[in-house]
């Protein structure tokens, strides 16, 4: 008997102890935030998922009365922004605003460093997903993707596609394109997005992937057409330009890059739904979604469990590419 009533205090003990730190979690989280939130991004001041950032940003001090700062880390391939948030408190207190090809392709990209995005970090909330487009001078001779391809299929590795780099989301569709017509195509990677579209809209680079904020200054000016968008239905604000298989290209091609936030390992269940929920109410801002609309940008809600399984279909995607074409950034 008195073994059996230690067994019983002990586990009315253990129980008590688990009520309180839940207890604990959810005081936390109806207290959360209590101090300034940074979020780390890796993207340069300027472009498109740096303003919806600082949106964000500002929606969310007003909404959780405290200050939260964008931290751009551009440079490393990422890794500059990740290490930074990588190495923070796992307190919700600092976020990691990555887009889907840091989360799905770095893996495949820089296979010697043994680092797996979502080993570290933690999906917590989306912002959004862009399409990209089909890009070409306004005096291209391609005037749809049969005629990009057929050209390409004549002149074997002597057309030209440029992207904003390796492993980005223009050189992964230029492999993907090339995976499912059996063309060869040359790739050129620029380091400045503005010089890269200077070049297709001047015609010495043929054509190039594009989403609307990074190459709307060159289409605006009548140097660039869109001939085809990478996905299966037609973006509302470029009603007028067809789908990929409405333009003659394989009808599953999809290129597009999902953006999100993302805590390091550690911060609490009850503080990453406060976060989701938060950044969802936001997201659904009038103001917010006026100026998606600007750029193309289609406004995400998911759960940590929907960016979670995004990311993995893309990493499936991007590691027989990677592996297809021997792409290496190390």
């Amino acid at each position: 008997m008195p073994s059996t009533r230690r067994l019983f205090t002990a586990a009315t003990a253990a129980a008590a102890l688990l009520l309180s730190a839940g207890a604990q979690a959810q005081t936390a989280a109806a207290d959360f935030p209590s101090k300034p939130v940074t979020l780390v991004t890796p993207f340069a001041a300027g472009s498109g998922p740096d303003a919806v950032l600082r949106l964000v940003s500002d929606k969310l001090s007003r909404l959780w009365n405290q200050r939260v700062v964008v931290d751009n880390k551009p440079g490393g391939g990422g890794f500059i922004a990740i290490e930074q948030a990588r190495r923070a408190a796992p307190d919700g207190y600092t976020l990691l605003q990555l887009d889907s090809e840091h989360i799905a392709a770095l893996p495949h990209l820089y296979k010697s460093r043994n680092f797996v995005t979502l080993q570290h970090f933690d999906p917590v909330a989306s912002l959004f997903r862009t399409p990209f487009f089909v890009a070409v001078g306004t005096d291209a001779k391609y005037k749809t993707m049969t005629d990009l391809i057929a050209d390409a299929k004549a002149h074997p590795g002597q057309v030209s596609y440029g992207s904003w780099g390796v492993g980005s989301p223009g050189h992964l569709g230029g492999q993907q394109l090339e995976a499912l017509t059996g063309i060869r195509m040359q790739h050129v990677p620029y380091r400045e997005v503005s010089q890269l579209f200077a070049n297709v809209g001047t015609g010495d680079v043929p054509w190039s992937f594009a989403s609307i904020p990074s190459s709307q200054g060159i289409y605006k000016a009548g140097k660039l057409r869109y001939i085809a968008v990478a996905a299966s239905r037609r973006v509302p604000q470029m009603p007028d330009v067809p789908t990929m298989a409405e333009a003659g290209g394989p009808p599953s091609l999809e290129v597009n890059s999902f953006v999100s936030l993302l805590a390091p390992k550690g911060v609490s269940a009850a503080i990453k739904a406060k976060i989701n929920a938060d950044v969802a109410k936001v997201i659904a801002d009038p103001e917010i979604r006026a100026r998606f609309d600007t750029f193309a940008f289609e406004p995400l809600a998911w759960s940590p469990e929907e960016i979670e399984r995004n990311a993995e279909a893309k990493s499936k995607v991007y590691g027989e590419l990677v592996r297809i074409g021997n792409i290496s950034l190390e």
